[in-house]
């Protein structure tokens, strides 16, 4: 007998992408970074921005004109909130264009941040600002780090599939407001997340039904609580502080196979019937990780590789910026896998078929609809 799960799912059939302005790596690293760092954790430093695979990135607080790296919590957190708000609304307003839908039609509101906090929060106030109903449902996710988006994806399709009314996910991360103070201690994990980290918001609804877009087969996760240690985001008198093991990638060598072969055959699939990946770059490690334990050609993971150099690691959003580019790709992929990664050591992965009628093609990418440069 066949291991297939027969469960009710969703469709993905509305994306939208908003994006602060940008600059390029090296710009970032001349007119800012270079002065942050000193000593001879400059020159370490200098390496690490240089082998990153970021060319560029976003930031709603441009680290160019606005050094916060001394700013208290509570003066980033109020930033949080001018700057979410609209770059938040921006996202869903594209992604309910995309599907068609009103936001009064809207049954659950998810959002995902790990960045800020405000109460009220994004989740009400954009409720409010945009007239969703009375009854939409909320909920918030919070500090699941660069994985949030995938269970926030099946609280969704949880939601349609038990409920037959459409649901809409919004990821919004603002790192660049945590930019930690300049020490002359050299500290690899802070200078690794200064080198990575990006801002974004993308907003995806899901719906009931035959629609053309991309049906939520199935969402599973693996933990190794054993690791626990070895990704933290701790909430400091500066901002949050990232902590990042470079063991990481060696976790995820023990557990990412297993995850995936599994997802695949409760389907009947296997590696091979999979022709899109979605892979969250933590990092160009963490990809190469993925690829040698799934035996990937270096080809199938090129969406996630030009991703982390357009944009950078937005933590949330990232996988589903993945996503975008390969359902506005000229061939968009018929199986999708989505894998992304973070505290607890926690693997998420996310199952994707797509769905009768064609997924959009051309158009804009998501680095064509950002609100300008530095």
């Amino acid at each position: 007998m066949s291991g297939r799960r027969e469960i009710g799912s969703g469709v993905i059939v509305g994306l939208g992408v908003a994006l602060p302005p940008g600059a390029r790596q090296d710009e970032l690293w001349k007119g800012y970074f270079a002065q942050h760092f000193s000593g001879t954790t400059r020159a370490l430093a200098q390496r690490i921005f240089a082998n990153s695979g970021v060319t560029r990135r976003h930031a709603a607080v441009n680290p160019l004109l606005e050094d916060v790296s001394d700013w208290p919590t509570e003066r980033r957190m109020r930033r949080y909130q001018i700057e979410a708000l609209p770059l938040g609304k921006e996202a869903v307003e594209r992604a309910l264009t995309d599907a068609g839908l009103r936001a009064g039609d809207i049954g659950l509101f998810v959002v995902c941040s790990c960045t800020g906090y405000a109460t009220p929060g994004l989740d009400i106030l954009l409720a409010r600002d945009m007239g969703m109903a009375a009854d939409t449902q909320r909920m918030f996710v919070g500090h699941m780090g660069c994985y949030a988006a995938l269970p926030g994806l099946g609280a969704a399709n949880d939601f349609v599939a038990a409920r037959g009314r459409p649901a809409l996910l919004l990821c919004a991360e603002l790192t660049s407001l945590h930019i930690q103070p300049s020490s002359a201690r050299v500290d690899t994990q802070q200078i690794v997340s200064h080198a990575l980290f990006s801002d974004a918001a993308v907003a995806v609804v899901v719906a009931p039904g035959h629609r053309p877009g991309y049906a939520v087969r199935e969402v599973t996760a693996v933990t190794d609580t054993s690791t626990a240690d070895h990704m933290t985001w701790e909430l400091t008198d500066t901002g949050f502080r990232m902590g990042l093991s470079p063991r990481v990638p060696q976790v995820l060598a023990l557990h990412v196979s297993g995850l995936v072969t599994s997802l695949l055959a409760r389907h009947d699939r296997q590696i091979s019937d999979v022709d899109g990946w979605a892979v969250h770059p933590g990092g160009p490690r963490i990809l190469n990780v993925v690829e040698e334990e799934l035996g990937l050609p270096p080809e199938a993971l090129a969406a996630s590789r030009a991703t982390l150099d357009e944009y950078g690691n937005c933590s949330s959003p990232t996988s589903l910026l993945i996503l975008e580019r390969l359902r506005r790709s000229a061939a968009p992929p018929r199986t999708v896998v989505m894998l992304a990664f973070g505290p607890g050591l926690t693997l998420y992965a996310v199952l994707l078929d797509l769905s009768s009628g064609a997924a959009p093609t051309g158009g804009p990418l998501p680095g064509e609809v950002g609100r300008g440069d530095y």
